[in-house]
């Protein structure tokens, strides 16, 4: 049985890109909206909303104690990337904001494009054995490991998050949000099996 075909380093490096930027630019349709989402990048966002510090360098800091878990269940190549994932989004948010304008008409529109747009950028990041961090290596290494649905497992922690965002933002915002989340997982779920795409 041959070998299978391995995604070179450029191949590893416009993907991360790709999905950085759509999941930067789904972060700012997002909070454009007044919204929040689940993972790591939810907290992120609750944080920037109550502190007023930027989700970028928030988002950033929050992630550094999980690159310890990355680097000894997952590997030194899917720490880096992940690492290289998390600092593009970080940078690539800190300045689009200034770049593109966004002001959703609804927050239901802004819930479903977020999702569809950082779902594709999700899906690339995660095709090239990087995630974004956080909750994200903890879905990763639970789908390598166990097989189960990285979309799934992330679902899960996403409901305590907003849980906690029921004390911050208005109920309907949080519904609207939790609309969001549910298109982003359910790309994730279904396009992310390792029966349909085997890519290192």
């Amino acid at each position: 049985m041959a070998d299978p075909i391995r995604h070179s380093r450029f191949d590893d490096a416009q993907g991360l890109v790709f999905g950085a930027a759509m999941c930067a630019f789904g972060v700012l349709i997002l909070t454009g909206a007044g919204l929040v989402t689940g993972q790591t990048a939810g907290l992120a966002v609750l944080i920037s909303y109550v502190t007023g510090y930027s989700f970028g360098l928030v988002f950033f800091v929050i992630n550094l104690p999980f690159y310890a878990l990355a680097w000894f269940r997952l590997g030194a190549a899917f720490t880096f990337k992940t690492f290289v994932s998390v600092a593009l989004i970080s940078a690539i948010s800190l300045v689009l904001g200034d770049l593109v304008h966004v002001d959703p008409a609804h927050p239901a529109v802004a819930a479903v494009l977020f999702g569809m747009v950082s779902g594709a950028g999700l899906l690339a990041i995660f095709r090239h054995r990087a995630s974004l961090g956080g909750v994200g290596i903890v879905a990763f290494d639970l789908q390598e490991r166990f097989g189960w649905r990285a979309g799934l497992v992330q679902l899960g922690f996403d409901l305590v998050l907003f849980a906690a965002a029921l004390m911050i933002l208005p109920a309907t915002l949080v519904l609207w949000s939790l609309i969001g989340a549910a298109v982003l997982n359910a790309i994730i779920a279904i396009n992310h099996r390792r029966d349909l795409y085997i890519g290192t």
